[in-house]
């Protein structure tokens, strides 16, 4: 027996000298010295009594320690759970008593008030803070540099990755060993990542892009991470010449392009630039290839199945899709109500199955008999459409669409109409309360910087383009929508704050 995971991603880099982690401020941690820290850290986490299938509770800032205690739950047959670094103590509280935690890691200021939860749900209570100092690596630092790895099947626990619950309850997506592996190694291969790769890597480790993407890739090619805290243009842009690739969401995309420095020049070394986490407008991908000659590679994935799809690393990456079912992946379209698959172009609700799928909710079978077929296809949640061509588009959220007088209304198909008439710089097409109709049409605005959109021709663009059960009652600018840590804009709360507009 051993353990997949673990000797995969970092169990052939044992003894290397070579380069894996470099910070902004010039210091460079070898394979050998993360390695060393994460035996650390594991004897710190079972000589407190944690064994196999135990849960880590993680709340703490990026940093390569925070990341080494990642691998250190790999090497120990822990189960690795990380939390956002916005939670509040209520949303904590849950997490720690729905996941049964043995132990709880966090920053030294939150200490205080995690202590009295952890306590009340009989956890261990450890901190990490983003220089490194801490209880966990004070205690680490007297241990041995080299642990026994705990051997683990593939069908094993390895993570638990909670959903952002803006439906009810948060449900912990239980991942193995095999789901995060077998992912890790398609994207590697799929994207052509070698050792001499050297990623940039400002997305946050507590969400599957910037953990189980970006830094497993990067583990399982034997190459190297410029490790930023946090996205920082002006970090960013120095960074750039010691990168080879780079991933993002598109508000990293935006950003660089709304700075003159960055053009062809500043990204001529560099071989891949990888979007996702939410949707990339058409207009940035023109933007960002007529300014770099790089064409912005986009892909899709979630919570409970890593990635699903990608455009080709050789091939046309056409904007407004994300690509093709990764190898050994499975996709299809059906219809919500019977389940059964579509016609090609049809839209309707993605199902996926393969290797990447995760196992289930944590003590939740009635979610995961739910979205989680007999067969192994999930039900993503997803809408989206297969074209002729074979690339997936995605359409929206299942609990995105309006049904308006019976009719079923897409909000991507409004929004890029409206996304493409001037002076916007995105929006957002909620469904709001109508006393007539069920639901109506609401368009959201977001002007660009320093113009100010003409509503009324923006509803001339959509009566000509679209039909009259799609027109949008009423076009509102605001300053900026509402997103999640990754870029993704919470409908939900737009959907809340306008849900009176029209109710009389």
């Amino acid at each position: 027996m051993a353990n997949p995971l673990f000797d995969r991603l970092f169990g052939t880099h044992a003894g290397k000298a070579t380069p894996f982690i470099r910070l902004a401020d010039g210091t460079v941690l070898s394979h050998q010295d993360f390695l060393g820290t994460a035996a650390q850290i594991a004897h710190v986490l079972t000589q407190t009594g944690l064994t196999p299938g135990d849960r880590v509770a993680v709340q703490v800032e990026k940093s390569p320690e925070a990341l080494a205690l990642y691998a250190a739950c790999v090497q120990a047959g822990l189960i690795f759970l990380p939390l956002n670094t916005a939670y509040t103590a209520d949303e904590l509280s849950y997490f720690i008593e729905n996941s049964g935690a043995s132990v709880v890691i966090c920053d030294s200021r939150n200490e205080a008030t995690l202590t009295p939860i952890a306590k009340s749900l009989s956890a261990g209570l450890e901190t990490l803070n983003a220089n490194g100092s801490g209880t966990l690596m004070d205690q680490a630092a007297a241990m041995p540099l080299s642990f026994v790895t705990v051997d683990r099947e593939g069908s094993d626990l390895a993570a638990f990755l909670y959903t952002s619950g803006t439906t009810g309850r948060s449900k912990g997506a239980m991942l193995t060993q095999d789901n995060l592996l077998s992912n890790a190694e398609t994207l590697a291969q799929e994207w052509r990542f070698t050792a001499d790769d050297v990623l940039l890597h400002a997305l946050p480790i507590f969400h599957t892009h910037g953990l189980f993407v970006a830094s497993n890739v990067t583990l399982i090619a034997g190459g190297s991470m410029i490790f930023l805290p946090k996205f920082d243009l002006e970090t960013v842009l120095a960074a750039l010449p010691d990168a080879t690739t780079m991933m993002g969401v598109p508000t990293f995309y935006t950003r660089l392009l709304g700075d003159a420095r960055f053009n062809s020049d500043l990204t001529a070394h560099m071989r891949l630039f990888v979007s996702g986490s939410a949707p990339l407008l058409a207009e940035t991908h023109v933007q960002f290839e007529t300014r770099t000659g790089h064409r912005i590679l986009e892909r899709y994935g979630m919570t409970e199945t890593n990635m699903n799809t990608s455009n080709p690393y050789e091939g046309d990456r056409r904007a407004g899709t994300v690509g093709f079912p990764l190898p050994g992946v499975e996709l299809k379209i059906t219809d919500p109500a019977s389940g059964e698959t579509l016609p090609q172009g049809d839209v309707g609700q993605i199902e996926v199955r393969g290797p990447n799928v995760f196992k289930g909710y944590w003590q939740m079978p009635e979610k995961t008999a739910a979205e989680l077929r007999a067969d192994g296809f999930f039900i993503t949640g997803d809408l989206g459409r297969i074209d002729a061509d074979g690339y997936v588009h995605i359409v929206g959220r299942n609990k995105d669409l309006i049904i308006s007088g019976g009719y079923n209304i897409y909000p991507k198909e409004i929004e890029l109409v409206l996304d493409e008439q001037p002076g916007v710089l995105e929006t957002a097409v909620i469904g709001v309360p109508h006393p007539d109709f069920g639901e109506t049409v609401l368009g959201v605005v977001v002007a660009a910087p320093g113009q100010t959109p003409d509503t009324e021709a923006m509803m001339v663009a959509v009566q000509k383009q679209l039909a009259r059960f799609k027109h949008p009652r009423k076009l509102i600018v605001i300053d900026e929508l509402p997103r999640n840590t990754m870029g993704k804009v919470q409908k939900n709360i737009l959907r809340d704050s306008y849900k009176d507009m029209f109710q009389t």
